[in-house]
């Protein structure tokens, strides 16, 4: 029986298509509900598009009480009885209380070689380190942020002449190849970390 996925998106969604495109087949998971804080995020448009369940809660009524946001987070999955949960850009930063009914079932993308450069601003972070190379990591999601064990990276050169922004659009190539590779895995299994 297939893996039951909900995936978390602010914007775009990208990653999350990439991810949605690659459940199919074989493939041991299947996309159950998107999940956005942003009714007007380009994934929630997209998903509804391929007849995936969405639900929006959107942050800004709770103010400060993330843990009513989060409640209400809770409450709009549990139809879906879910077995995984991939954060897909999904930008706000959740509880302990949140992650811990999920500790090792919820994978997040970061655009970096964890454990270097937690948080934001990580393709400007690289480059004023003068660091050689670069990518993105996928692990699991623990109360720490951007922390966890990792499950997969991908990694990029650094050229001469990059800037953030060619930075970040080189590594988003990868995040569309590690993310997919990396749950597919895991959902039949397979924590060994993967390395493209």
């Amino acid at each position: 029986m297939s893996k039951r996925v909900g995936i978390f998106v602010s914007g775009g969604g990208s990653n999350m298509r990439a991810l949605v495109e690659d459940m199919q087949g074989d493939h041991p998971a299947r996309p159950s509900v998107v999940l956005s804080n942003n009714e007007r995020a380009g994934g929630i448009a997209w998903a509804r598009t391929q007849g995936i369940a969405t639900e929006v809660i959107d942050h800004r009524p709770y103010g400060a009480d993330r843990a009513s946001f989060e409640a209400a987070i809770t409450d709009a999955l549990a139809p879906y009885d879910l077995d995984i949960i991939c954060l897909a850009g999904f930008m706000r930063v959740l509880t302990g209380g949140f992650v811990a009914p999920w500790q090792g079932r919820m994978l997040n993308i970061h655009p970096s070689l964890l454990p270097k450069y937690k948080g934001l601003n990580t393709h400007a972070r690289a480059l004023d380190a003068g660091d050689t190379e670069h990518g993105c990591t996928v692990h699991l999601v623990t109360p720490a942020l951007d922390d966890g064990p990792i499950l997969g990276q991908a990694r990029i050169a650094i050229e001469p002449g990059d800037t953030p922004q060619t930075l970040a659009a080189r590594v988003l190539v990868q995040e569309h190849r590690l993310y997919p590779a990396t749950l597919r895995r895991f959902a039949a299994g397979n924590t060994t970390p993967l390395t493209l």
